[in-house]
């Protein structure tokens, strides 16, 4: 019996009804924080707007700063993601975008409910229930996105080629013996490496300690590919003996 293959990195897949396949890179809790934070300085920034002109008009002043305080933090979001292609301000700034969980558009019933919802994410305080969930779901979702079928992802822009997607990194002897183990690691590595966003290989090969502690970006990740050669050509050596 096969076992399905783990996802790796943060992948969404969706099969059209035409038959093709789209990928979707869901957002993790740190960036969404981040196009948050630049919504709420957007939103501020309006509000003080607001409060100067509310100076000016007296009691009418101070009931149109609660109005327009209640329609930024409630509307704002909304308008945005349902005319503006699933992006606030501080999405847009981010490369980020609400989509439902098939890839389309949203509508305003799934952009209504995912921010309705947004108050219950915010308990007890800070929004620490949603930046919970959030890690606990594999696509990064909070209480309101889980409600709504929707999925914060990373824009559609040319991402740079999977490490190892063409294998062409050379070959190169480990700096030091490697264990059976190690070995076997590397050699995995390299055979899953095309598998890997960039992002995702020179994290696991920053892990690899002292065989690549001097080195950065893709250089990294490089280096364990050129590795692996040798050492699958060791192993082929050993065969063909």
């Amino acid at each position: 019996m096969t076992t399905p293959p783990a996802r790796l990195d943060n992948v969404h897949r969706v099969a059209t009804p035409e038959g093709c396949d789209i990928e979707l890179r869901a957002a993790g809790p740190v960036v969404r924080a981040r196009a948050w934070f630049l919504d709420f300085l957007v939103r501020f920034g309006v509000w003080l707007l607001l409060a100067i002109g509310a100076t000016i008009f007296g009691q009418l002043g101070v009931g149109m700063l609660l109005l327009g305080a209640f329609l930024l933090e409630w509307f704002y979001p909304v308008v945005f993601e349902v005319y503006r292609n699933g992006q606030t301000p501080g999405k847009k700034a981010c490369g980020l975008a609400v989509v439902l969980d098939d890839g389309r558009p949203l509508g305003w019933s799934a952009a209504g409910i995912r921010n309705a919802l947004r108050g219950v994410d915010f308990l007890p305080f800070g929004y620490a229930l949603g930046f919970i969930v959030s890690l606990l779901d594999v696509q990064g979702k909070r209480l309101g996105d889980l409600a709504a079928g929707t999925l914060v992802v990373y824009l559609d822009v040319p991402r740079p080629k999977a490490v190892g997607a063409d294998n062409d990194a050379g070959s190169e002897a480990p700096p030091f013996p490697l264990t059976r183990e190690e070995q076997v690691a590397v050699i995995e590595f390299c055979q899953r490496a095309s598998q890997l966003t960039p992002e995702r290989a020179a994290e696991i090969a920053a892990a690899a300690g002292p065989l690549t502690v001097d080195l950065d970006g893709e250089a990294a990740p490089r280096r364990l590919l050129r590795i692996g050669n040798f050492l699958l050509g060791e192993e082929a050596r050993k065969v063909d003996a």
